[in-house]
C-alpha cells in the first residue's frame, strides 16, 4: 500500500525563514504562490519580463515578481511549461542553486529524462497536485485541499522530504492526504495515463465512434449527443464512486449491453498496444521523440493540432453546443 502523509506529518515551521521562488505565474503557478503566501511563507514570483500578462495578473494579486535574472530562493520552484525549463534553468536557475538550496517541480518529465541535471549538492524534489491550479486554489481558500504526490529525487540536505511535506501542506494538499511516488513512477504513469486513456484513448475512441455512426447514415447532431455529450454523466459517476457505481446507476439494457460489448472494443490486442506504448515511455522513446519534435519547431505536433481542430465533430459541435444553455 501506498504511503500517504497527513496535516500531521508536516510542518510548516520547517519553510520558516526560507525563501521560495515560484517560477511561472499559470495554472499551477499561481496557486502555489497564492496558497503559500496565505501559509505565511516568504514567496516571490520570477517571470520573463516579456511576460506582461502574467507579471499584471501577480502584481494585482499581491504577490512579488522578479525578472528570470533575479531568481533566488533556499527553494526554487519549476511551474513552468516541460518544454521550456530546460533552457530556463541553465539560463537562469543552476547558477543560482546553493549548498542546501533546493529545486521542487510539479512534474517529473525533465528530471526523470535527464533534461535537466540539478548539482550533487541540492535537494531535488516532487509536489504535484492531482487537479488543476484553479482547483488548487479553491479548496485552499474553502480550508480544504487537492489530493499531491510527493517525491524526492536527490537528499543532499538530509531533509528532503521533510522540506516537500512542508511545502505539501503550504499549498494545501496535506489536507486531502499526499502519496509518497518517486519521479520516475509519476512520470511514466502520467504520461501513460494521458496518451492511452485520457486524452489519446478517450479523443480516439469518441471519434472513431462519431464517425461509425454518421457512415452508417445517422444525423451527426444526434451522433454527437451520444457519443460525446453524455460520457460527462457516465465519467462524472465514475469519477464520484468508481466504475461499479457507473453500473449501479445506468439501465439496465446498458448494463449488459456495455459488459458483453466492451471487450470487443477493447481486445487483448488493445491491451498488447497499449504494454508497447508503456514500454516507449519507459524506455525514454517516447521522450525523444517530443524532445526532437519541440527542436524541429513541432512540426508534426502542428498538423496534427489542425487536423483535430477540423475534424467534423468539432465543426458539429460548436452548432450543438448552442442547444445548451449551461454552456453559455
Amino acid at each position: 500500500m501506498a504511503k500517504i502523509y497527513r496535516e500531521e506529518d508536516a510542518d510548516l515551521e520547517v519553510l520558516k525563514g526560507k525563501k521560495i521562488c515560484i517560477v511561472g505565474y499559470g495554472s499551477q503557478g499561481h496557486a502555489h504562490a497564492l496558497n503559500l503566501r496565505d501559509s505565511g511563507v516568504d514567496v516571490t514570483v520570477a517571470l520573463p519580463e516579456w511576460d506582461r500578462e502574467s507579471w499584471q495578473k501577480a502584481e494585482k494579486d499581491g504577490m512579488k515578481v522578479v525578472s528570470l535574472e533575479k531568481i533566488e530562493g533556499d527553494l526554487i520552484a519549476m511551474l513552468i511549461p516541460d518544454m521550456v525549463q530546460p533552457e530556463v534553468y541553465r539560463k537562469f536557475v543552476r547558477e543560482k542553486l546553493k549548498d542546501g538550496s533546493a529545486i521542487l517541480f510539479a512534474h517529473g518529465f525533465n528530471i526523470h529524462y535527464n533534461q535537466i541535471v540539478p548539482p550533487k549538492n541540492v535537494d531535488v524534489i516532487m509536489v504535484a497536485p492531482k487537479g488543476p491550479g484553479p482547483l488548487v486554489r479553491r479548496m485552499f481558500v474553502e480550508g480544504k485541499g487537492v489530493p499531491a504526490l510527493v517525491a524526492v529525487n536527490q537528499n543532499a540536505s538530509g531533509k528532503a522530504l521533510d522540506i516537500a511535506l512542508a511545502y505539501a501542506k503550504g499549498i494545501g494538499a496535506t489536507r486531502a492526504g499526499v502519496i509518497e511516488t518517486t519521479f520516475k513512477e509519476e512520470t511514466e504513469t502520467d504520461l501513460f495515463g494521458e496518451q492511452v486513456d485520457l486524452c489519446g484513448g478517450v479523443a480516439e475512441m469518441i471519434k472513431m465512434s462519431f464517425e461509425t455512426l454518421v457512415e452508417a447514415g445517422y444525423q451527426p447532431e444526434v451522433a454527437y449527443f451520444e457519443v460525446l455529450h453524455e460520457l460527462k454523466l457516465i465519467v462524472d459517476l465514475i469519477y464520484e464512486g468508481g466504475i461499479f457505481n457507473m453500473w449501479k446507476a445506468v439501465s439496465e439494457t446498458a448494463k449488459y449491453g456495455g459488459m458483453t460489448r466492451g471487450k470487443r472494443i477493447f481486445t487483448e490486442a488493445t491491451r498488447q498496444e497499449m504494454r508497447k506504448i508503456l514500454k516507449e515511455i519507459q524506455t525514454g522513446e517516447f521522450a525523444r521523440e517530443w524532445i526532437l519534435e519541440n527542436l524541429a519547431g513541432r512540426p508534426v505536433y502542428n498538423k496534427l493540432l489542425e487536423m483535430e481542430a477540423n475534424h467534423p465533430i468539432e465543426i458539429v459541435g460548436k452548432e450543438v453546443r448552442k442547444m445548451i444553455p449551461w454552456f453559455k
